[in-house]
């Protein structure tokens, strides 16, 4: 909920930014206001009736170092699943999905880059030359559909500048952490412009696997390149032309059976993605009464995640015969296509009191799966032997179509009434290699009405009821009887706010308070078939459960002195079933997953005139249930970030430290039987990284 009030003076400005770098020094020059771009019109973040985080570049880069989990934990109420070696899924609010194995991509957090939609597949989220993230949290029924039920994170690559400017980054740091990366921008001509990257990060992902004799079995290898065009075609045309390419080629060898970062797997696994996307931005204001804007977007991923079942080795498991794997490899392509028709200053209505907007969404996705699990298992103690060789090749269609609108009218002097709807239709067809043929299609409906109201120039406040939704789907292989299909899902959610400036403009407070019903709520279980087969596991998704959530999230700026600043970011939460029953357990009136109580980010940034620089990042979490298929929780945890640096006008060297006081947590945890011969149900963690120093050095030309 970052809301900066419009016209405030530059030390007000940098506050609202979740973090920043660098605090700007008192001044009395007014800077322009912070727009979203997530948002139809571009507008001013004073302006919405929206819970949104606001990441920009000096946050990005004084608060992580390579990958948009990094940064997760200063944005309020948000998670993510450790089910792979990056952040894929994620989840807000305590709304998201933890893995996904088999059937079709039915994300509930949006994830898009430079209007690229990566919904579902963001390990591709690595942070070099990204300008600015945008977290607009509860549903987006009206923006952005099915895919942001829980919400969405936006990640935009920086503009070429009017003059030609270049970077070149180096950093080394433990885990034989090393990474390179350069960028150039400026104009071609006096209405064109660009701007190129190129970035490159391993390191050895804080494993050590002796059996393999090997410390990289977890290794991070990840490539990103980037390129923008603009060009300004007379006065009534702009273009604006996107690519990307990001290649992660991760390993996935991330859990020990002592739950330590010591791992005895001999078939490590992978965690791949490459990725490649273009999009193509047109806006058009030649007409008198309306403005145009046609988005088209592109994708192409390959992706294989494998994992060595057992999590052991021949010398591990003897006298037992243990050896089991999984693979799989999916191949996805979305074509999109959004026009936007938005009102002019002449083209507004009703008396000149209201702005207007209307659009068109078509999208086509379609994925590929091959999946293999392969094991044998032998107990000579028993004279017992089983093997396992289950195949699935899959082939999944998806149409999505839909028609939105909003309407902004004026209230008196100081009011704001907006009212969205979006319809949105999803054809489906899906096939595969045992035989299963399915053709689901969901009508769905989304919006919102929300009202803002401007108390003083320092002062808004603002009242929203959003409804959103989330598509049905079906469940492959063996399911319990009758739960083949699922239907869609809805969620409505109530939300009060404020967002003020004080103590003279150098303290803003902003808040919101939500509740949310989910109705016919989806959720994914789990049962383990074969006690002896660590890859017999059956996920299936359900409507039983009906969820009820209730929460608070603040964003606390404070600005002392012109060189020192300080912030808290705070989310209070409250996420359980209404009334959910599973196969093994009702789970009634219980916690949600991955839905922890509370989580803060806080911390301070000191700047020295001279050039020196020091900044302390403190975040909290509270313990959340790993899953619905148990009732294992993580514990609460703490961590420490911190740098220490110098910038000129022409190079910044800084030393940073992750997790200062390597303190174990928890992103993922499963509970189930892993160990012969008797297979008792045991907890399995992984775990987050650990400490990490390192230097980082920027030189700009």
């Amino acid at each position: 909920m970052i809301f900066p009030i419009q016209s405030i003076r530059r030390r007000a400005v940098a506050l609202a930014c979740l973090g920043c770098t660098a605090p700007v020094l008192a001044t009395d020059n007014v800077l322009e206001e912070i727009v979203v771009t997530a948002d139809y019109r571009e507008r001013n973040l004073a302006e919405l009736p929206l819970s949104i985080s606001v990441i920009d570049a000096e946050t990005i880069n004084g608060s992580a170092i390579q990958h948009f989990e990094e940064l997760i934990a200063i944005v309020p109420n948000m998670n993510w699943s450790g089910d792979g070696h990056r952040a894929r899924y994620l989840q807000i609010r305590g709304v998201g999905e933890l893995a996904q194995y088999q059937g079709a991509p039915n994300p509930s957090v949006g994830f898009i880059v430079d209007d690229i939609d990566f919904s579902g597949i963001g390990t591709i989220a690595t942070l070099y030359d990204i300008d600015r993230i945008e977290v607009l949290r509860g549903p987006q029924g009206t923006r952005y559909g099915a895919n942001a039920l829980a919400g969405l994170v936006y990640m935009q690559s920086a503009e070429p500048n009017e003059q030609f400017v270049g970077q070149v980054r180096l950093s080394a740091g433990q885990d034989d952490a090393i990474s390179a990366g350069a960028a150039m921008g400026g104009p071609l001509g006096e209405n064109a412009g660009y701007r190129l990257s190129a970035h490159q990060y391993t390191s050895n992902g804080f494993r050590n696997n002796p059996y393999l004799d090997r410390a990289d079995t977890n290794g991070r290898d990840e490539l990103s390149l980037r390129g923008k065009l603009t060009w300004q075609a007379g006065d009534d045309w702009a273009f604006r032309l996107a690519a990307m390419m990001s290649d992660v080629d991760d390993g996935y060898d991330a859990f020990a059976l002592d739950n330590s970062l010591t791992v005895l797997s001999d078939n490590p696994g992978t965690d791949a993605q490459k990725s490649v996307g273009s999009s193509f931005r047109v806006d058009w204001s030649g007409a008198r009464s309306f403005d145009l804007t046609s988005i088209t977007s592109f994708a192409d991923s390959d992706i294989d995640f494998s994992f060595d079942a057992d999590w052991g080795n021949e010398d591990a498991w003897s006298p037992v015969t243990y050896d089991y794997v999984s693979l799989n490899d999916r191949q996805r392509q979305t074509l999109s296509q959004e026009f936007r028709f938005a009102s002019t200053e002449d083209g507004r209505i009703f008396s000149d009191s209201t702005d207007w907007l209307v659009g068109f969404y078509a999208n086509r996705l379609s994925e590929d799966l091959t999946t293999m699990n392969l094991g044998d298992y032998f107990d000579p103690g028993y004279d017992y032997g089983d093997s396992l060789d289950d195949r699935l090749a899959s082939e999944f269609e998806a149409l999505t179509t839909a028609v939105f609108g909003q309407l902004d009218i004026d209230v008196g002097e100081a009011g704001t009434f907006s009212v969205g709807l979006r319809l949105e239709r999803r054809e489906t067809d899906y096939n595969d290699s045992n035989g299963l043929s399915l053709s689901p299609s969901d009508n769905m409906i989304g919006g919102e009405v929300s009202y803002s109201h401007t108390l003083s120039d320092s002062a808004t406040v603002f009242g929203s009821i959003s409804k959103g939704y989330k598509a049905g789907g079906f469940n492959l292989g063996f399911v319990p009887q009758g739960r083949r299909e699922f239907g869609q899902e809805s969620l409505w959610n109530y939300e009060l706010g404020i967002k003020t400036v004080l103590a003279d403009d150098r303290l803003m407070v902003n808040a919101s308070a939500f509740y949310s019903t989910r109705h016919d709520q989806q959720v994914e279980t789990s049962l383990q078939l074969n006690p002896n087969d660590p890859a017999s596991f059956v996920f299936f998704t359900d409507n039983a459960a009906k969820g009820e959530t209730i929460g608070f999230e603040a964003d606390i700026r404070w600005l002392p002195t012109d060189s020192l600043e300080f912030y808290a970011n705070v989310g209070l939460l409250r996420a359980r079933f209404d009334e959910f029953l599973t196969p093994l357990a009702d789970l009634t009136g219980r916690d949600q997953a991955h839905a922890p109580r509370y989580t803060l980010g806080t911390g301070g940034i000191y700047r020295h005139s001279s050039g020196f620089f020091a900044r302390l990042d403190l975040s909290a979490k509270d313990a959340f249930y790993f899953d619905v298929s148990h009732d294992q929780k993580s514990d609460a945890y703490s961590l420490a970030n911190a740098r220490l640096g110098y910038e000129s006008d022409r190079w910044t060297v800084q030393i940073y430290g992750r997790n200062l006081f390597d303190t174990e947590y928890a992103v993922r945890g499963f509970y189930f039987g892993n160990e012969p011969p008797d297979f008792p149900n045991t907890l399995y963690i992984r775990h987050g990284d650990p400490r990490q120093i390192g230097v980082t050095v920027d030189m700009r030309f």
